[in-house]
Parts: structure tokens; C-alpha cells; sequence
């Protein structure tokens, strides 16, 4: 890659390997594996000539009752909220893990019960608290039910492949994402035969890049799945687990996390470990949030990161 300066003498590598806070109003579109900022108003023109848009949300840990947030149940719904109020009405929604914060039924049951007013599909996958002591039994069969032995899936929606892939599994023992041979084989199959031009977005919890290996900050078998994917046009990875945002652009390839709609971590390598961080209760909702995500024709995506403010 280049350290060339473009026109406005923006030194790409530095953006490209930024790592930042997201606020209200961040767009991106990726075309060719390069990003430019664009405005709202262009986002919703996308929209208008044939694409269309759907919504992340991430990390609701819904039965978390620290300082940090002591009620997630009321900012999961702030953020559906919002959702409901965007200009333009999402495809869908993704949800990229920790629905609950510690596996409880009780949890899981009321987060379907906030999730139930969404009018939309919502696809899941689990975050590393969906799966404490069963292997994510209860997660797959309340929120994922698509997901078969490998506990991964895949469908198509105008044009675009989606794929939903579970990297928490192995988590509790080596504290970092991981795959496993048997999803990589299912997810090499599942590739095979499909056109290089083909959008591919997929969905994990742990960022499948290493953003910080020493907090388990990366999935250590995703350059496996990374060959299987490298030679279509467009592939952007939207994952959660750390509760900011931080991008990174390699090719074509786009990785994207995500906020939280709990509450944030620090930065990485900022304190001995992750863990909620504590705001003042006035600046929390300035640091959860949702993404809206619009697709338009050919490949582009323009990734809108809206805090709760």
C-alpha cells in the first residue's frame, strides 16, 4: 500500500489505520477499498437508486447493573428508539453479540421482550456472555436458530452475501476469537462458487483483525478465513466486542466494531485490562450508540455511527 498523500494531503496509511471514538454524523463510504467521507444527505440518495440500508447494534448486555450503566434495558431501548426514527427505514437489523451479560434465561428473556417491538428481521450472532456455561445453547436456540453444527449461517439480501460467524466459543479458555476448522470449512464451502463481484459483509463479535491481541482483542485463526474471502471485490467485517468504533481498510477489505448500547471500554491498552468504563451519567449516552449501514450500487457502504446523545 501506498503512503502516497491524496488531494486534501491526507496521508492514507494514517487513515486507514486509525483508531477512534465514534460520534453523531460519522460517514464512510468504501468503494475499492478506499474511504471517503460523504454527508447524510448523500446517504439517503443511495437509498433511492436501488440500495438500501439496515442497522447494527452491538454489546446490549442486557442484566449488567454497574455504576457504568445501571440500567442497559433503557438504553437498548433508546437505541431502538432512534432506529425507529431514521429517515429512512432499515432492511434489517444485526446484532454482533453479548445480548445478555451473563447467559441468564431471565436475560435472554428480556431482551427478546425489548427486541420483540422491532418490525424488522434481526439476525444474531453471540458475543462471548451468550455462551457461559452451555456453549451458547440457549442464545442459538432463543436468537439463532439458523446457525446449524458449526453455529454459522449465511443468506443473500439484494445482491449482498451476508455470513454470521461465531468466534466466542473458545473464548473462556484462551481469552481471544477464534473460528475453528470446522466453521472454517463450513464458511470455504459456503463461499465456493460464488461470483468475485459478490458483496460480502460478515458478522462476528471479536474483531477479526488484531486490534489489541493482549485484551483478546482479535480472532487468532481469522487470517484463515481472510484467504477464503480475499479474492471478491468488496468484504466488510462489522464486529463488536470492544464498544467503540475502530476501522481499519486493507485492499478490499473493510473492518469495522462497534458501540455499544451499554456502555464504553477504554481504549485500547489505556488500564490494565478491559472493563466498563465509568462516564458521568450526563456523557453516557455520548458514547453508546447504533450504526446504520447503507448499501448502494455497485459496492459502496456508508457506515453512519450515531451515539444516544
Amino acid at each position: 500500500m501506498s503512503d502516497r498523500k491524496d488531494s486534501a494531503g491526507v496521508n492514507r496509511r494514517r487513515v486507514l489505520q486509525c483508531m477512534s471514538w465514534a460520534g453523531a454524523g460519522i460517514l464512510w463510504t468504501v468503494s475499492g477499498g478506499v474511504p471517503r467521507g460523504i454527508g447524510l444527505a448523500s446517504a439517503a440518495e443511495a437509498t433511492s437508486t436501488g440500495g438500501f440500508s439496515f442497522v447494527q447494534i452491538s454489546d446490549t448486555h442486557i442484566g449488567f447493573n454497574k455504576e457504568a450503566n445501571p440500567d442497559p434495558n433503557a438504553t437498548l431501548q433508546a437505541a431502538l428508539d432512534r432506529i425507529a426514527k431514521l429517515p429512512k427505514k432499515p432492511a434489517m437489523l444485526i446484532h454482533t453479540g453479548d445480548v445478555s451479560h451473563l447467559s441468564k434465561a431471565a436475560e435472554f428473556d428480556t431482551a427478546a421482550e425489548i427486541l420483540k417491538s422491532v418490525k424488522q428481521d434481526i439476525h444474531y450472532v453471540p458475543g462471548e456472555h451468550d455462551v457461559i456455561g452451555d456453549d451458547g445453547k440457549q442464545f442459538f436456540e432463543r436468537f439463532a436458530k439458523a446457525a446449524g453444527p458449526t453455529r454459522s449461517y449465511s443468506f443473500d439480501h439484494a445482491g449482498v452475501h451476508f455470513i454470521g460467524l461465531t468466534n466466542v466459543l473458545t473464548f473462556e479458555k484462551a481469552h481471544a476469537g477464534a473460528l475453528g476448522s470446522e466453521q472454517l470449512e463450513w464458511l470455504e464451502k459456503d463461499l465456493k462458487g460464488r461470483s468475485a463481484s459478490t458483496p460480502i459483509v460478515v458478522l462476528a463479535h471479536v474483531p477479526m483483525w488484531p486490534v489489541y491481541p493482549q485484551w483478546g482483542w482479535a480472532t487468532e485463526d481469522a487470517p484463515q478465513a481472510l484467504s477464503y474471502l480475499k479474492r471478491f471485490g468488496s468484504v466488510t467485517f462489522l464486529n463488536g466486542h470492544i464498544h467503540q468504533v475502530v476501522q481499519k481498510v486493507e485492499g478490499n477489505v473493510t473492518y469495522q466494531t462497534a458501540m455499544s448500547t451499554a456502555f464504553p471500554q477504554p481504549k485500547a491498552g489505556e488500564g490494565p485490562a478491559p472493563a466498563p468504563l465509568k462516564v458521568p451519567a450526563e456523557q453516557l449516552r455520548s458514547v453508546i450508540g447504533i450504526r446504520e449501514v447503507t448499501v448502494a450500487p455497485p459496492h459502496s457502504l456508508a457506515l453512519n455511527d450515531m451515539t444516544l446523545a
